[in-house]
């Protein structure tokens, strides 16, 4: 085993990357209008509330182009005459039309004005096709910088992906292009020559062949889903499924792999139906069974994408064969299956309004590993795992980025939230509330977005715990909190540093074999004990640091 393995690597989407590599989890702090244009709820998308998308378009491997368009359903909140669309070059929108009428488009970069003519009545339905087409940005390292992946698999078949988190939907199709706003629900066509196959969210309702050698596959989805969380998957596709018995009722599970793979698979996504198992236990039910639940092979590692959940981990447990906690713990399960389908409930049912936020979708579901792990191995093997992964944390900034203008927080959002969430649970000492705490966050917050205040609140009130300042210090600043401590004979002296104002977070000690709590705040406690005292050691399950001043 390779103990703490890539430990100065960050996580992105999902998995691991090198910080050098991807634009996302960057530490810019100058930004340009395109950055607020593309962040920021601006006038020209206030006015409207998106209801529904019908994305329709033809896909050419051998070409590498696209073309097609997308019917956007939305309603009037208030009277205005321009809308924002987005859409990124190389791309470029050809068309906009309303009512039959061809409609003036003033672009700035990756926002597209389109301007209208129908008067925009307050509590009207309307509709706005947008016609576009081009060569889409390839993504050079997926899913890490986005885009479209064009591979071969290795019988010479076309492989086609798409991924676009951080980055953004609108590099592949044109949308309104902000967190705060999902779609109601969404019709996705797309044409593919045979005999490939083409995967996206929903369910499958209609295959239509054409005379040209093609076929278009109809998708739907029936619930509220964000921009990235839409897909296009190509290939040679072979389709395997099951029957759930899940707590909203039969869960259909299909799984889409490459042909010649049909044999790993059917072995490897066992941990599927157990991953359904545990997450409803921890999280409650499922939140899409209208849409089904799909696990679909992808040319690159894997990407949360709302209902057809993304594949490349190579059949393997563990991330690519590795632990990333460097405890065995994380052989016992193929990581991208349980990571990845762990966003079905913390970022695709629970989804940040702004991506400054996205820690509520990956602090969860980094924890969720950890939960998996507890529901078949029990608390110890889970505390090991989320402990182990502290190793990839580098407090370099902050978990929350700059709100308006499309810029993500740290990596450590990913483990250094998912050993705040333990700390948390630690703090309450409380199992059956905790689980009654995080499936009650489902249920509260179903199919809605979220800010980091909303979650925080809600935390706060059913664990009872005055979390306000845990919260300050883990995901606002870069700060460990140091339990430091002197002993002299039978008496010890503790206090916090490195915290902010007002830290007076309890932890637990082991003082002569036996556990002790304590109350520590900025300024020296002083604690007497009936015998000499000469070791002092804090919980590990608390993430904090602690050190012994002579």
């Amino acid at each position: 085993m390779i103990k703490k393995l890539i430990a100065a690597l960050l996580l992105t989407s999902s998995v691991q990357f090198s910080a050098a590599q991807t634009s996302l989890f960057d530490h810019q702090t100058k930004f340009t209008r395109q950055d607020s244009l593309r962040g920021s709820i601006t006038p020209q998308r206030a006015w409207w509330d998106l209801q529904f998308y019908h994305l329709d378009i033809r896909v050419d491997p051998d070409t590498k182009f696209i073309i097609g368009k997308n019917d956007i359903r939305y309603e009037v909140l208030k009277p205005h005459q321009v809308l924002q669309v987005d859409l990124q070059p190389p791309l470029k929108i050809t068309k906009a039309e309303q009512n039959g009428k061809t409609l003036e488009v003033i672009s700035e970069g990756n926002a597209h004005f389109i301007q209208l003519l129908a008067p925009q009545k307050k509590g009207t339905t309307q509709t706005v096709t947008v016609h576009y087409q081009g060569h889409p940005k390839e993504a050079k390292r997926a899913p890490w910088d986005g885009g479209f992946s064009w591979k071969k698999d290795e019988n010479g078949q076309h492989f086609v992906a798409t991924s676009c988190q951080g980055l953004g939907a609108s590099v592949w199709w044109p949308n309104k292009d902000h967190m705060y706003d999902e779609v109601d629900s969404m019709a996705i066509s797309v044409r593919v020559p045979n005999p490939l196959i083409n995967v996206s969210n929903g369910r499958l309702k209609k295959v239509t062949p054409h005379k040209d050698n093609t076929t278009t596959y109809h998708w739907y989805v029936k619930n509220p889903i964000n921009n990235y969380g839409v897909n296009v998957n190509i290939g040679d596709y072979i389709n395997f499924s099951e029957k759930y018995q899940g707590e909203g009722g039969v869960l259909d599970m299909d799984y889409y792999v490459l042909r010649h793979h049909l044999d790993k698979a059917k072995k490897q996504f066992t941990d599927a139906p157990k991953m359904m198992k545990a997450f409803e236990h921890w999280f409650g039910k499922y939140p899409f069974y209208e849409d089904s639940f799909k696990l679909v092979e992808v040319p690159y590692l894997g990407m949360e994408h709302q209902s057809s959940v993304t594949y490349g981990n190579q059949f393997k447990k563990g991330y690519l064969g590795n632990d990333l906690s460097g405890t065995g713990w994380g052989l016992k399960f193929d990581f991208i299956i349980i990571h990845e389908a762990g966003h079905e409930w913390f970022a695709n049912n629970i989804t940040n309004k702004d991506i400054a936020d996205m820690w509520v979708h990956e602090s969860f579901t980094a924890y969720s590993e950890s939960l998996f792990l507890d529901y078949y191995y029990g608390k110890k093997a889970a505390s090991e795992y989320v402990i182990g992964t502290r190793a990839s944390i580098r407090n370099d900034i902050p978990i929350i980025g700059q709100y308006h203008v499309n810029h993500e927080g740290s990596g450590d959002m990913y483990y250094k939230g998912a050993n705040m969430l333990h700390t948390i649970r630690t703090l309450l000492n409380d199992d059956d509330q905790w689980r009654r705490t995080l499936r009650g966050l489902n249920k509260t917050f179903f199919h809605k977005t979220v800010t980091t205040k909303e979650v925080e609140n809600y935390l706060i009130k059913q664990t009872g715990l005055p979390l306000e300042k845990v919260f300050d210090q883990y995901l606002r600043t870069v700060k460990i909190p140091i339990l430091e401590y002197k002993i002299s004979g039978k008496e010890l002296e503790y206090r916090w540093t490195n915290v902010v104002d007002g830290f007076t977070m309890p932890v637990s000690l082991n003082v002569a074999g036996k556990n002790l709590a304590i109350h520590p705040t900025a300024t020296w406690q002083k604690l007497r004990h009936h015998s000499p005292l000469k070791k002092v050691s804090v919980d590990p399950n608390y993430y904090v640091r602690s050190k012994r001043i002579n």
